[in-house]
């Protein structure tokens, strides 16, 4: 029998493995760190090349496959294949989701390409979480609000690649206006875990995510799991439209921390993750620099904080494909049941809650429950983080009365509608939520409210369409990001999003087999992504037909 001269697979460049190993450094080599591993050669190198994947995988003791399967499924990572040339030294990403491209868009991509030269790549982007500053440019990792064509070459020249860190209350000075005394109270007895759960159950809190699940009610099912324990925290905010996380994010991060904390504390948790989208690395530094100053001078025991980075994947804000990314794979939905509140992180019950759901948390207990149900109107109860961006004067996140319409939106908090625009239409709840028309302007803004009129509020991401936009426009937009976002997992979802595209760009859509599509998705997709997808271009057959006929 021949015997082969070395073992099958691809043979490993020495050197490659000797950069790999020094980027590596003390690091743990656990197949859960294998995103934060390819980040770390991504950022070194500017793109991932073949013999450095080769030589993560002999450090990691995985397959070639595994890792690549990883690396090529989102889009901040540029593989590079064997023989193929690494990309230009520079990436400019310029946002093209709803918003931005209200806002200009389509025209900076066709001019930044000419004025910025052959060293330097344009790509269109999904939503990078900047709606308020539309049209948004992302040069490296600088984001350029309201960006021009002249803004974004002088940032080119300068060489401002990195995103300016944001102004936020730091540990100190939230220390001093009383921070982290609440979580300090509960570790050392001073409260219960029964009394603060039933303070956000009568305080009618609901998961802000999307999905509005009492926060309270998932504090008790996962507190009564056993042993032990996990939190995900979301903060991979993809929705178009939708920016709210970041803001409060920027402003004032140890709030949500503490707020985490309690809420871990009360479901009995022993170790919690943070899961942040790549694209906040301004968001990103501020927590990292925070997080160890907090695990510096603690105010209490703290459990294990692990601060985790996505890598440019809208489908990971979705719960089971957080937690896929987390553990280090591809971010693809889970069937469920089980649950995540059974059987999640490391196949552990985790408690998985939006960032500004805990973000709460602490102003709730000290003010009580009814200071935050008294908000509202129209029956509802609350307060909501509207993240408003388009035809309005004065866009970004407008905390609100649950119940609200969005005409009381517009001129009590925005300032109304833009000069010489009026307004036609509104996406009450980001991408997935579907578009009304101004005639229903009069809805109350919340949960269990607009299902009727086929749409949701989801993360309360509101975009403002005048006279001047289209509807089908708008959806044609949105089903492209859905198709360019979907995981590929699923058949109804991968090839309805491409099927649905392609209907809605014709001039006059053939309705009833766009209507046929549509509910094939909603029935048989596995995860939200596929199932929210028609809502759009359903919303435009029912309250635009005149645009699509």
């Amino acid at each position: 029998m021949k015997v082969r001269p070395r073992l099958k697979g691809r043979s490993v460049d020495p050197k490659a493995l000797q950069e790999v190993q020094a980027l590596l450094g003390s690091e743990p080599r656990r197949r859960d760190l294998l995103i934060e591993h390819l980040h770390r050669i991504n950022d070194r190198h500017g793109h991932l090349a073949a013999a450095h994947l080769a030589a993560l995988a002999q450090e990691l003791r995985l397959s070639l496959a595994e890792v690549y399967e990883v690396a090529t499924f989102y889009h901040h990572f540029d593989v590079v294949k064997e023989g193929e040339a690494a990309p230009p030294a520079l990436t400019v990403r310029v946002c093209d989701s709803i918003s931005c491209e209200l806002a200009g868009a389509k025209e900076l991509l066709e001019r930044l390409p000419k004025i910025l030269g052959k060293g330097v790549r344009v790509l269109p982007a999904p939503c990078v979480g900047r709606c308020e500053a539309a049209p948004c440019v992302v040069v490296h990792q600088n984001p350029i609000a309201n960006a021009t064509a002249e803004s974004v070459r002088a940032a080119v020249q300068k060489k401002e690649l990195r995103c300016a860190e944001p102004k936020h209350v730091d540990y100190a000075q939230y220390r001093k206006q009383g921070g982290y005394k609440l979580v300090a109270d509960c570790l050392a007895g001073k409260r219960t875990r029964d009394a603060i759960t039933k303070i956000m159950e009568d305080s009618g809190l609901r998961g802000l995510g999307g999905a509005g699940f009492p926060a309270g009610r998932k504090w008790r099912i996962v507190a009564a799991e056993p042993e032990p324990r996990l939190m995900a925290v979301n903060i991979d905010e993809g929705e178009p439209g939708t920016f709210k996380d970041r803001w409060y994010l920027e402003r004032d991060p140890h709030r949500f921390l503490e707020g985490m904390l309690v809420a871990a504390w009360c479901a009995g948790v022993g170790e919690i993750f943070i899961y942040l989208r790549d694209e906040y690395a301004g968001c990103r530094a501020v927590l990292e620099r925070e997080l160890a100053k907090l695990g510096k001078e603690p105010p209490c025991a703290l459990p294990p904080i692990h601060l985790r980075r996505g890598a440019g994947a809208y489908i990971c804000g979705e719960e089971s494909a957080m937690i896929e990314s987390i553990e280090g794979k591809r971010g693809m939905p889970r069937l469920r049941p089980p649950y995540v509140a059974q059987v999640g992180l490391f196949n552990r019950p985790t408690l998985e809650h939006n960032m500004e759901t805990v973000f709460w948390v602490r102003q709730i207990v000290e003010q009580g429950a009814q200071w935050f149900a008294s908000h509202g109107r129209r029956d509802r109860k609350g307060l909501r983080s509207f993240s408003v961006s388009g035809r309005v004067k004065k866009p970004g996140v407008h905390l609100a009365p649950a119940g609200i319409t969005v005409k009381e939106l517009i001129d009590e908090y925005c300032g109304g509608m833009q000069d010489g625009h009026r307004f036609y239409g509104y996406l009450p709840g980001g991408a997935s939520g579907g578009i009304l028309p101004a005639a229903k302007g009069d809805l109350p803004l919340d949960f269990d409210t607009l299902q009727a009129h086929g749409c949701f509020i989801g993360s309360a991401a509101v975009v403002i369409l005048s006279h001047r936009d289209r509807a089908a426009a708008a959806a044609r937009n949105l089903m492209k990001f859905f198709k360019e976002e979907s995981c590929g997992q699923c058949t109804p979802c991968r090839v309805g999003t491409a099927k649905a595209l392609a209907l809605m760009d014709e001039k006059k859509w053939n309705q009833p087999l766009l209507a046929e599509l549509s509910q094939a998705m909603m029935d048989a997709s596995i995860c939200g992504l596929g199932q929210a997808a028609p809502n759009p271009a359903l919303s435009v057959m029912k309250y635009f037909p005149q645009e699509v006929s």
